[in-house]
């Protein structure tokens, strides 16, 4: 197991002295090319906005040799991926979070469309939290009016954000988290959509509040399906829990029942959340998880956290 420190708040950004902290990855690759879009904070920004790195078109899938897209007016600033001119309403101050990259046949138009669904607020970063998505166009990626999914069960407590898609027998099938982090009350959902944005199905319960799992990151293997999720410590009353850290499991089928997967098998211990578990071209018995860390910050100057974007490289479980 190795694990690579690719963006670091502590380590500042090269140029692009604009960037305070980058966080959040969702990793795809597009075309001949993979891309990583992210969430963070800028100086010149009041709210946490959706940004993107990239691999050199070609190279393989890698820990290292990322670079943040820098806004082509200004070499000192991240570009923006999109802007807000229609979801201001619904995802204004309280900026965008947790990216999730997906692929997807959309029926309203008839084609395939590239989405990254994200948690957005209206007033205040803490929630509570609406999902919707931005969409590729072509040539710039799209807001849209409205959110897509909102809470609307008793257990959801009024929010719901950290999605993680993927697209499978016709529908638009989404693990989230509902609750709030400052509640110490976080519960994964399960719904699926016949398009992403209307029809969905009942929300239902995934894994329960007490199992702390904050992200659940499934996507289509060699054989079936795999996931990797983090179980969290939001509080700190259960440090040192053998719970707490990165968890793999599979199942024949994306199934919307945590019974219908695997024995989970822990693979990293407490530290590491928000996993995006991907494969290389080269081989299948290594895996690429990227995640969210953090340290503290002793500089006395800024946020008291640094927080960083890892890469982890693991065998595959067996």
């Amino acid at each position: 197991m190795a694990r690579l420190r690719i963006f670091d708040a502590g380590r500042r950004y090269g140029p692009l002295t604009d960037l305070l902290t980058l966080v959040d990855a969702t990793v795809a690759k597009r075309a001949n090319r993979w891309w990583m879009f992210a969430d963070g904070f800028t100086k010149s920004l009041p709210d946490i906005q959706l940004f993107s790195a990239s691999l050199p078109e070609g190279a393989p899938l890698s820990a290292a040799g990322w670079t943040i897209t820098a806004d082509p007016a200004d070499e000192r600033r991240p570009a923006l991926l999109a802007g807000k001119q229609r979801s201001h309403p619904w995802d204004g101050r309280g900026g965008r979070h947790c990216p999730s990259y997906v692929r997807g046949f959309d029926p309203g138009s008839g084609t395939w469309v590239e989405r990254i669904y994200y948690a957005g607020a209206a007033t205040d970063y803490t929630g509570p939290y609406s999902i919707g998505y931005v969409e590729w166009a072509g040539d710039t990626w799209v807001d849209q009016p409205a959110p897509a999914f909102t809470a609307n069960e008793y257990w959801e407590h009024g929010s719901v954000y950290e999605p993680n898609l993927i697209y499978h027998d016709g529908k638009w099938k989404m693990w989230y988290v509902a609750g709030a982090n400052h509640d110490d009350y976080v519960v994964q959902g399960y719904a699926e959509s016949p398009d992403g944005r209307t029809g969905w199905s009942a929300h239902q319960i995934f894994f329960a509040a007490e199992e702390k799992v904050f992200d659940f990151c499934v996507i289509e293997g060699s054989q079936g399906y795999e996931a990797v999720f983090s179980r969290v410590n939001l509080t700190g009353r259960t440090a040192g829990s053998p719970e707490t850290g990165l968890w793999w499991c599979r199942a024949d089928r994306p199934a919307p029942d945590i019974s219908g997967w695997s024995e989970p098998v822990k693979i990293c211990g407490p530290g590491p959340w928000k996993p995006c578990l991907r494969y290389g071209e080269a081989s299948r018995s290594e895996m690429f998880v990227f995640h969210d860390g953090l340290y503290p910050n002793n500089s006395g100057f800024g946020m008291p956290t640094h927080f960083t974007i890892d890469c982890l490289k693991i065998a595959r479980p067996r």
